[in-house]
């Protein structure tokens, strides 16, 4: 389970950094970003890579947390 949350935590954390870098350079980061290509997410696009990289910390937290309690 723990290896699960922690493929969880770098998925959200690269596709969040990758949606970041894709809106700031105009395109270039065109493969690492899935929020780029998802239509519905037009005019949103920062503000979902945020919140990817939001949740990933937070999936981060919770696997190191529960790495210390044994679980």
């Amino acid at each position: 389970m723990k290896t699960v949350c922690g493929i969880l935590c770098f998925l959200l954390l690269s596709q969040g950094v990758g949606g970041l870098l894709h809106e700031w350079t105009d395109g270039w980061f065109e493969l690492w970003s899935v929020v780029a290509r998802m239509s519905y997410f037009d005019g949103y696009e920062i503000y979902v890579s945020v919140v990817l990289i939001v949740a990933g910390l937070g999936m981060g937290a919770a696997t190191e947390s529960a790495k210390k309690r044994g679980l």
